[in-house]
């Protein structure tokens, strides 16, 4: 269970880096399971930066067991609340391979282009298991802005949230200062979903690797832009930690 001070960064900041979450056996194991993905399907020779690979959890058990098999899905569901959050499908492998020099000038927030059915593709949390150690900057981090979960809040409220699609991931909001998350394998980064956030340079000899999974509330979908507006509609826990006068965001 996370304490109330972790409740309350998550509250404030939007994300948490978790050390150590996930047990050396089971990062073992998905690390393998990467080697085989590049060794089938490898980067071209000419790659730099951001390669990914995306597989059905069903078909990659390895890598899906980050979650399962860990105190991980446990943490995730401490903000949403017990029972609350469905077992994700997919798997997405994230690489950044060096040399790499991309500082990002602004962050974005996922979903865009939507679903084949209109949506846009929100979902409640960002989970991401670090498969290397990222103890320095620039290692091909990721990067956010902290606090902008809230502020993306407040300009769909006043906008509605079918500005979405006009934006294109891109919600002209002020940014603050971006933070790089710096961790080693095996540690959790729990990340709401309207969090700013990119990926940056890669100036390290080593290649990044990181496994992430998007995360939903039970009947999020149907949801979607009252989730937009407001940010803690599937975080019951953070809710319940913040009070009715200050759960609303502003």
């Amino acid at each position: 269970m996370l304490a109330r001070g972790q409740l309350d960064e998550f509250a404030e900041r939007g994300f948490l880096v978790l050390p150590q979450v996930v047990h050396a056996e089971v990062v073992a194991a998905a690390s393998t399971a990467i080697d085989e993905l590049i060794e089938h399907d490898p980067p071209g020779p000419e790659v730099r930066g951001p390669y990914n690979y995306f597989r059905q959890g069903r078909r990659a058990p390895a890598l899906a067991a980050l979650l399962p098999r860990s105190p991980a899905f446990r943490l995730a569901e401490s903000l949403a609340g017990p029972t609350t959050l469905e077992a994700p499908w997919q798997v997405q492998v994230a690489l950044n391979i060096p040399p790499f020099g991309n500082r990002p000038g602004m962050g974005h927030i996922d979903g865009f282009p939507p679903e084949p059915d209109g949506r846009p593709g929100t979902f409640t949390m960002l989970a991401g298991v670090l498969m290397s150690d990222q103890r320095e900057q620039d290692a091909g981090n990721l990067w956010v802005w902290p606090g902008t979960h809230l502020t993306h809040a407040h300009y769909f409220r006043a906008q509605g949230p079918d500005v979405f699609f006009a934006a294109g991931g891109y919600p002209p909001i002020r940014l603050p200062e971006p933070e790089q998350v710096t961790g080693q394998a095996g540690d959790l980064v729990l990340a709401h979903y309207l969090l700013s956030h990119n990926i940056g340079g890669n100036t390290s000899p080593a290649t990044r690797r990181a496994v992430y999974f998007r995360i939903k509330r039970s009947g999020h979908d149907a949801r979607w832009r009252e989730f937009l507006r407001d940010p803690w509609l599937d975080y019951a826990t953070v809710r319940d930690r913040l009070g009715p006068d200050r759960a609303g965001g502003e």
